[in-house]
């Protein structure tokens, strides 16, 4: 399912025009990348945690030359499953 699908799908099932759904499905989003590049963290309970992990300094190859590269330490965006979402996969 992509972005248009999930617009769709959450129009027809609420009533709402699929431009509402989509105007709070941006925002929602919006925020949500606000608060991870501010370092803080967005838990759903239930739903789940979106929150940033650091990634430590590594060496790594270039693939096309072999050559060794150091990358550099970097924050990456990390979601962690609430139980109530975990169960309702299951």
């Amino acid at each position: 399912m992509n972005k248009t699908d999930l617009i769709n799908n959450i129009s027809n099932n609420s009533g709402l025009t699929k431009r509402d759904v989509e105007t709070v499905l941006n925002g929602f989003l919006d925020e949500i990348t606000s608060a991870l590049s501010s370092g803080d963290k967005v838990q759903l309970i239930g739903f789940g945690t979106f929150e940033t992990r650091k990634r430590a300094a590594r060496t790594g190859r270039n693939p096309q030359t072999g050559a060794e590269i150091n990358i550099p330490e970097s924050n990456v965006p990390a979601f962690k499953a609430g139980n109530k979402l975990k169960e309702a996969v299951n």
